[in-house]
């Protein structure tokens, strides 16, 4: 996408952000509710929006078209030792199955946004909304089958709208920060949530040292050593709209959002700026039991020992509450009675 004033690169391809089945909260699918202002056609972007869950006229064409954004289907990997290209404070997503851990970096994830995966023969979708700031991994086997996911072209509330390549054609809209389809006929399918990380790459080394990391080799010709959202992340305006809006917090305080049934909560990295060493909080939300651990030193958040219902994502807090507006806000009261510190 071409945008000028906000730092992105032209020519560049980049642009819209660019349990068992655990259901999002129900906050979640009240979006769905929105009266419809005007008619609209059934097809955007050549894509179905019949039993379209959320209002069609709110789905933004965010610049390139369909695979404009062309996600990573044959992902190449690198030893620690081999990846020269990042940077000790390189912003990776985690992910571990079994006994592989994998980063996938924000540096390639910029310019492709979804990396089609296999892992302990797990097949993963791992995601990453730069206009949101939002990671988040799902597992590709969907109630229609497994599938290798593409990116759009098309955002709701900022974010990104990916799609399913239907071995029949019949290619259905996904929602990243809904966890489900939007559109057509699969409308209302969910992706199964898988744990993951948003930290730095140094932590995520130090912590995991026979880690594979997501090579620069992706088929595709890339700035991988420039973000085409540097601008974007300097200042608090937003590129697409979003609603509703909470102006509790800054709109782009980075949080980690957790819930459990209908039940949703987020902890912002800013409520613990003040912390000097390694905070862990046993917490407990729909009722099931959790632990967040703040790292001061890559100033990340994360969930550990979490009960099997327990699901969590990343994003700007914006994003977050457009689609979970019904969200406890740790730090303004409501966490205190479930909350326990321990260093």
């Amino acid at each position: 996408m071409t945008v000028v004033g906000w730092g992105l690169l032209d020519g560049s391809g980049a642009g819209s952000c660019p349990s068992a089945l655990a259901e999002p909260p129900s906050s979640a699918q009240s979006v769905a509710g929105r009266k419809e202002t005007r008619r609209h056609s059934p097809r955007l972007g050549g894509f179905d929006l019949s039993r379209s869950l959320i209002p069609p006229n709110e789905i933004r064409h965010g610049g390139p078209g369909k695979d404009g954004i062309p996600s990573l289907t044959a992902p190449r990997f690198l030893l620690p030792d081999q990846a020269t290209y990042l940077k000790p404070k390189d912003r990776v997503i985690g992910v571990r199955i079994g006994k592989q851990a994998r980063a996938y970096p924000l540096r390639i994830l910029d310019w492709h946004e979804a990396v089609n995966d296999r892992v302990e023969g797990v097949p993963l979708l791992v995601t990453y909304c730069p206009l949101c700031d939002s990671a988040a991994v799902f597992d590709r086997r969907t109630p229609s089958g497994e599938r290798e996911f593409g990116i759009s072209g098309l955002l709701y509330n900022s974010n990104v709208l990916l799609y399913d390549r239907d071995p029949s054609g019949r290619e259905s809209l996904w929602s990243q920060m809904m966890a489900q389809a939007v559109s057509g006929e699969k409308a209302g399918q969910r992706l199964k949530v898988l744990p993951c990380e948003l930290t730095t790459w140094d932590d995520w080394k130090a912590r995991h040292p026979q880690t594979l990391v997501l090579s620069t080799e992706t088929g595709f010709r890339r700035v991988y050593s420039a973000s085409p959202y540097a601008m974007y992340f300097r200042h608090n305006r937003l590129m697409f709209p979003a609603r509703p809006i909470d102006k509790r917090l800054p709109l782009k305080t980075p949080v980690l959002g957790i819930w459990v049934g209908s039940k949703a909560r987020a902890y912002p990295v800013s409520a613990f700026s003040a912390e000097q060493k390694v905070l862990r909080l046993r917490q407990k939300l729909g009722g099931a039991s959790f632990i967040v651990l703040y790292d001061p030193a890559s100033r990340s958040l994360r969930v550990e020992r979490a009960d099997p219902n327990v699901r969590w994502m990343y994003a700007f807090w914006f994003a977050w509450y457009a689609f979970y507006p019904d969200t406890e806000l740790f730090g303004d009261g409501t966490d205190k009675p479930d909350a326990h510190r321990s260093r």
